[in-house]
């Protein structure tokens, strides 16, 4: 029997493999890292647009409460000032407009859907200013228990409005302000999260109907 006589192993080799294993070591950990970082910047964006979401709704949600309060309004007024036809027709046209738009949370990507709702809510803004301003010619509705309840809850709600408006824009601010933030952009191109709109300040927006008198 002879003994088996191994080939001595080229030590060129053996760093060659070595390299390549610690070569591939290495892509794995930046391969995971940023699979990792890219994971962690879309949970963060799904957090950030789910906040943007959530104050839309309550903005809804509000402006939805003041299109609840008008039919009684307007039944109150009508009681005490039935020939203010026009005026009273105008709010509930108006009415009618405003709570006929509802944007889903996917319209916000559309500045332009945002501007139509906003210009139907004006629109009742100044519907509901104008009903207002009659009231200061009917001394018994001005002093009308019914009518000083829902005057009250009209203010309350008109402040509400404001509010949840700025709520809804520094939500979206923080939003877009990481959406566009680099390298973090790119993924967030990727993973196809756009922009939100804006609720932009409008003169007629800027100034709630005046309720007190």
């Amino acid at each position: 029997m002879y003994a088996s006589v191994r080939a001595p192993v080229n030590p060129g080799i053996i760093t060659l493999v070595r390299g390549l294993v610690i070569g591939l070591v290495v892509v794995a950990i930046v391969i995971v890292g940023l699979i990792t970082w890219a994971v962690g910047l879309n949970n963060q964006l799904v957090g950030l647009e789910q906040n943007v979401n959530e104050k839309w709704a309550q903005v809804q949600n509000v402006y939805q409460r003041r299109a609840d309060l008008i039919p009684n309004l307007v039944e109150t007024v009508k009681g005490f000032a039935a020939q203010e036809r026009t005026v009273l027709n105008e709010v509930t046209q108006a009415r009618a407009s405003a709570t006929g738009i509802r944007l889903t949370p996917e319209a916000l990507n559309d500045p332009q859907a945002l501007q139509k709702f906003q210009a139907a809510q004006n629109q009742l803004s100044g519907a509901l200013s104008r009903l207002l301003v009659t009231v200061e010619r009917y001394p018994e509705l001005k002093s009308n228990a019914n009518f000083l309840a829902l005057q009250t809850q009209l203010e309350g709600t008109e402040n509400r409005i404001t509010v949840e408006r700025q709520r809804y824009n520094e939500a979206v601010r923080e939003y877009n302000t990481r959406l566009r933030l680099f390298p973090g952009s790119l993924v967030a191109g990727v993973m196809g999260f756009k922009p939100k709109a804006f609720f932009e300040a409008t003169p007629e927006s800027a100034t709630p109907p005046k309720v007190k008198f």
